[in-house]
């Protein structure tokens, strides 16, 4: 892989990762669905013959697809989606990185997984903590009724920043940068006030 190539995958990569932060499935589906059909105009994934072989098959597509579906729907019930939460925070650090390995596939071993493990699990870690906290403070001052304002925000955030990984990674990874960015510092404010 050339150089230009592995920062592009790695932006994606990340990006990728942080999408799965709001939502596990749609970005591994999203991303099968465009390496199927080879619409990544920057990058070749071929997996044929790899450890990733699978990622590309009719049935994970399939598998994934429901998975979206499901979890989707379910993040629109209540209290259905605090226990999600409790899922979806693993799932969403092993779907970054497996995502972020995936478009790194064919670079030097190495820089793959640290990338992959580090970047895009934690990104993923991130921005998944960030939704569970949202949620649980939705569901403490509204009695669970904001919650799904909240799943559409989330499902709004993981389809564009999904759709913009995928298509220009650059801009998805600046987004990304904000995202943390402004993460961390709401975090430092609200650990700087008195208690």
């Amino acid at each position: 892989m050339e150089e230009v190539t592995i920062v592009m995958a790695t932006l994606m990569g990340i990006s990728l990762a942080a999408a799965s932060g709001f939502r596990v499935f749609l970005p591994p589906f999203l991303l099968s669905l465009a390496a199927r059909f080879d619409v990544i105009w920057f990058l070749d994934i071929d997996l044929v013959g790899t450890q990733f072989e699978f990622f590309t098959s009719t049935l994970a597509i399939v598998v994934l697809g429901i998975a979206t579906i499901a979890e989707f729907a379910g993040f629109y019930a209540p209290w259905v989606d605090n226990a999600l939460d409790s899922i979806a925070t693993p799932a969403a650090i092993i779907a970054g990185v497996s995502m972020t390995a995936i478009v790194l596939e064919g670079s030097d071993p190495v820089v793959q997984w640290a990338v992959a493990i580090i970047a895009g699990g934690g990104v993923a870690a991130t921005i998944q903590a960030a939704t569970v906290t949202t949620r649980s403070l939705s569901s403490t001052f509204t009695f669970g009724l904001g919650n799904s304002t909240v799943a559409t925000g989330e499902n709004v955030a993981s389809i564009a920043l999904t759709l913009i990984a995928i298509l220009i990674p650059f801009i998805s990874a600046f987004v990304v940068i904000l995202v943390v960015a402004l993460l961390l510092r709401v975090k430092r404010r609200r650990n700087a006030q008195p208690q």
